[in-house]
């Protein structure tokens, strides 16, 4: 069978099976190191009222977010596109 990608679409090299985890958007169970992980920060406090805290000197903290996605949903969501082969080595 032909390959499109020399790693397969994985990131583990060599070390042998990896642990499964689940889409957050639809719940499929994907390899870790094949779903896409995304990051965000999440705001607890308005970005008006937190200017005029700020300037207080307060600290607002912004817990953080983790979130996976299989291929199909980040292809969905934009967070990854489809390249053509000539561009694929380059990571954005």
């Amino acid at each position: 069978m032909t390959k499109k990608r020399k790693s397969r679409g994985r990131s583990k090299g060599g070390k042998g099976s990896s642990g499964f985890i689940s889409c957050s958007n639809c719940g499929a169970l994907v390899p870790r190191d094949k779903a896409k992980k995304v990051t965000t920060r999440l705001s607890l406090v308005e970005p008006l009222l937190a200017r005029e805290l700020r300037a207080a000197g307060a600290y607002i903290a912004a817990p953080t977010t983790v979130r996976y996605y299989c291929i199909s949903c980040s292809i969905h969501y934009g967070i990854v596109n489809v390249r053509a082969k000539s561009e694929r080595r380059n990571s954005f």
